[in-house]
């Protein structure tokens, strides 16, 4: 049992589980297999046998098969023009975190028949990097600030705000007709419709909070900029279509098709994106502030409003 790959647990991964270790780092692999290594004693931690339960300590030594790699990541190939639109969509990286403007129309991860997201485009992209996490989710269709951790201890630290309500979150929606804004408070609940799942307004759902501020209109629709208090499914795409003035481009809550937007001169592509991000991380004086400018697309449509 002398050979093999080592491994040192690092302080900022210590406190996890060994199989939610493993699963995490070894993402290719199928649940199943790392928890056969376990079983089998080829997976050791202080070169003795471990169960799943165990809890990593700082300075742990854990010996992997010879074969087990981390930098495999056989998924589906990614075309090279994501690729390259990801790379120039980075607008801030440190040691402990990356931040990047996330296109419209791109999934943050594989899943439900995609074979990749943004965040196994990054891991494909950089498998030096031993942590890449996502800090938070935004919908496919939906661009803007996304939030990538580079450590265990910053991805439970964004977590604990982000739970705490203490993470501001400002977003451009661009919706139908002429709309003042204001306070949209509704309880939301998720269900299943004719297959799809969406998000309906129920007095027995959660509770979701938005604020819409207006801030140009023109052409038959309003450009607002939406303060969310609470980071329900599809939130404010749901408020807004409750209120009258559905996002321009929603296929799903909205009257427009993207056939019917790009028949108006409009991009086929739903007018919602993640603008700013706001938050304090503990031990840090100044404030975090985080903004991503909308696409060229996008922008072109809000400088033709009247």
């Amino acid at each position: 049992m002398a050979s093999g790959r080592f491994l040192t647990i690092e302080s900022d991964e210590a406190g996890q589980r060994i199989d939610n270790y493993l699963l995490r780092r070894f993402k290719y692999l199928p649940r199943s297999h790392i928890y056969n290594l376990l079983r089998r004693g080829e997976i050791r931690i202080n070169r003795r046998r471990t169960r799943p339960l165990y809890k990593l300590l700082a300075g742990d030594e854990v010996r992997l098969p010879p074969k087990m790699s981390d930098t495999v990541v056989p998924d589906a190939p990614v075309p090279d023009h994501l690729m390259g639109r990801l790379r120039q969509s980075v607008i801030f990286e440190s040691q402990e975190l990356l931040v990047v403007n996330k296109p419209a129309g791109v999934a943050v991860h594989g899943g439900s028949g995609l074979s990749f997201g943004v965040i196994e485009m990054l891991r494909k992209m950089r498998p030096e990097e031993r942590f890449l996490e996502l800090v938070h989710r935004l919908d496919r269709e939906t661009s803007g600030c996304l939030l990538i951790a580079k450590k265990r201890s910053t991805l439970r630290a964004l977590h604990e705000l982000w739970r705490n309500g203490k993470v501001a979150k400002f977003y451009l929606a661009l919706v139908e007709g002429d709309w003042q804004g204001g306070r949209v408070d509704l309880a939301l609940r998720k269900i299943e419709r004719s297959g799809e799942r969406i998000v309906i307004p129920d007095p027995q759902g959660k509770p979701s909070l938005s604020f819409f501020h207006r801030l140009k209109v023109g052409s038959g629709a309003t450009l607002m900029r939406v303060d969310i208090k609470t980071g329900r499914t599809h939130q404010i795409r749901v408020h807004a279509a409750s209120s009258g003035h559905p996002i321009v481009g929603d296929q799903k809550y909205g009257e427009l098709s993207k056939g019917q937007s790009a028949a108006k001169g409009l991009p086929p592509r739903l007018f919602l994106h993640a603008e700013t991000l706001e938050f304090q991380l503990p031990g840090e004086e100044q404030i975090s502030r985080f903004c991503a400018p909308p696409s060229a697309n996008f922008q072109r449509v809000i400088d033709a409003l009247d």
